[in-house]
């Protein structure tokens, strides 16, 4: 059943699949923050929704906050830029259409007093992205649906999230790194409208109509194994091709997994992911979702963002199949003690297949 995964989860690294070489030491993490209480709500970075607005204005509550205290690399962000850019002068990108890139803004209403983006008629708000607002509209000229992420530079340039770095660092470089992404199991980036002269600006997305991979049916608490096993299918061959193209995705978890109405997986937001220019991935900044974040970062040290996917595939196959999370504690400091300590707890009963492959995707050591 999990065979290929399982192929998959031995060939990400030393270790099983996490990356070690030997066994990270089984110690508390640096004492840079003090055992607070937080909410699950922060530890699962499950985002509060506001009262909705018209102009998809900036999305104040940003929910992604424990990476901001991390020291990045001084210049990775730069040079990431440097590469995609790169890339994408000398033609090195082969997608089939090119990001559209609209550099002019006309808001108006159509006939029946609906709020306008150039052709975009605004429908209504669908989610919330870490830095900004999701929501849908329909294109006037085509009829088809598109889903915009709306931001606000200013908002975003006073948002520190590392040493070095903004949260418009974040969104420009997401925006490079998805305009060289062409895949089945990745959302597709249709536009980039941003008028030099206004504070705002959008990102079209395609529209994923339907559903995050733990909707939907199943056994109580998770989705079933057979469910599991096509979408983790999907999830596999989208982060193959990021790693294939040197690209870490750094926040793999369900709420960033949607699935199409025919049933496929596509990986979205791309806020914290970093570009490499070859096989080294070294990162410091720890990465996207407390609960889905792999041991080594815990502990604070230079860590490879490959090997940390990997480990987010781990949980996020843990949470289908069972519908819960394999380490969570009351507190940070807490549940990333139990990430790094404790042992993987699975039921006796399970394929031995699907075992298989989550002590590979979910190995310390």
């Amino acid at each position: 059943m999990f065979s290929k995964s399982v192929s998959f989860a031995r060939a990400m690294g030393c270790c099983g699949c996490f990356g070690f070489t030997a066994r990270p030491k089984q110690t508390s993490r640096p004492n840079c923050r003090s055992n607070f209480k937080i909410s699950r709500e922060l530890l699962l970075e499950e985002e509060i929704e506001e009262e909705d607005d018209d102009d998809c204005s900036y999305y104040s509550e940003v929910t992604n906050t424990a990476h901001r205290d991390e020291v990045e690399s001084i210049g990775r962000a730069k040079r990431s830029e440097e590469i995609l850019r790169f890339k994408l002068d000398n033609g090195l990108i082969c997608r089939q259409f090119p990001v559209k890139e609209t550099n002019r803004i006309v808001r108006s209403e159509d006939g029946n007093g609906n709020k306008m983006i150039n052709e975009y008629v605004r429908e209504y708000k669908i989610g919330s992205g870490s830095y900004g607002k999701v929501v849908l509209y329909r294109n006037s000229i085509d009829g088809k649906h598109y889903a915009i992420k709306a931001f606000h530079k200013s908002q975003l340039s006073k948002l520190r999230v590392a040493l070095t770095e903004t949260a418009l660092t974040d969104v420009l470089r997401e925006i490079l790194i998805m305009k060289v992404l062409e895949h089945p199991n990745i959302v597709n980036l249709i536009e980039v409208i941003d008028d030099p002269s206004m504070d705002q600006f959008y990102m079209v997305l395609e529209y994923v109509e339907s559903k995050w991979v733990c909707d939907g049916s199943g056994p109580p608490g998770g989705i079933g194994e057979d469910t599991a096993r096509k979408y983790v299918r999907d999830i596999v061959s989208g982060l193959m091709y990021l790693h294939d193209h040197n690209i870490v995705h750094g926040d793999i978890k369900p709420d960033n997994l949607l699935i199409t109405s025919t049933g496929t997986v596509k990986i979205g937001d791309f806020s914290v992911s970093q570009v490499f220019e070859n096989d080294n991935d070294e990162l410091r900044r720890t990465p996207g979702t407390p609960v889905f974040t792999a041991p080594e970062c815990c502990l604070g040290s230079v860590y490879h963002g490959k090997a940390a996917d990997t480990w987010a595939v781990g949980v996020t196959l843990y949470c289908m199949v069972l519908g819960k999370y394999p380490f969570l504690g009351e507190t940070l400091q807490d549940t990333y003690e139990k990430i790094v300590n404790n042992p993987l707890i699975l039921p006796n009963d399970m394929n031995s297949e699907l075992r298989s492959l989550l002590e590979g995707l979910l190995c310390k050591g």
